[in-house]
């Protein structure tokens, strides 16, 4: 794959050419070559941003990202530190997973509800399930 200059990776990533200068400036992405001045990427490195993306949209912090990052660049074994992260991050999503679904549960009995009140609707899916 060839390079491309930070506009058109942070185009191609759908992110703003500063976020691609901080990932840098924090360690999740390596430092790109530069040819007169300009930065220039490898077009592989989407799927890491892919990832940094997805991973800051579900609450990981950069110094975790960091970690999940480093788990899987060192050519060995996963380390004990992230695996006790990756664990304790799985059962934080779960849980929230498990909420979020709750949450829909509600709105799509609410959007077929006849109820006058939040509360008499909430009577009525506490009793059977269903408003």
């Amino acid at each position: 794959m060839g390079e491309i200059s930070i506009g058109q990776l942070a185009a191609r990533a759908e992110v703003n050419a500063s976020t691609l200068r901080y990932y840098e400036s924090v360690g999740l992405l390596p430092a790109p070559a530069r040819i007169n001045g300009q930065r220039r990427y490898e077009e592989s490195l989407l799927d890491r941003i892919n990832f940094i993306k997805i991973a800051q949209q579900t609450g990981f912090s950069i110094q975790e990202i960091a970690i999940l990052l480093e788990g899987f660049e060192s050519g060995e074994s996963l380390s004990e530190r992230w695996e006790q992260m990756a664990k304790q991050k799985r059962t934080e999503l779960e849980e929230r997973k498990r909420k979020l679904n709750s949450m829909i549960q509600i709105l799509d009995s609410g959007l077929s509800c006849k109820c006058l009140t939040w509360s008499e609707c909430l009577d009525k899916i506490e009793s059977n399930g269903s408003c």
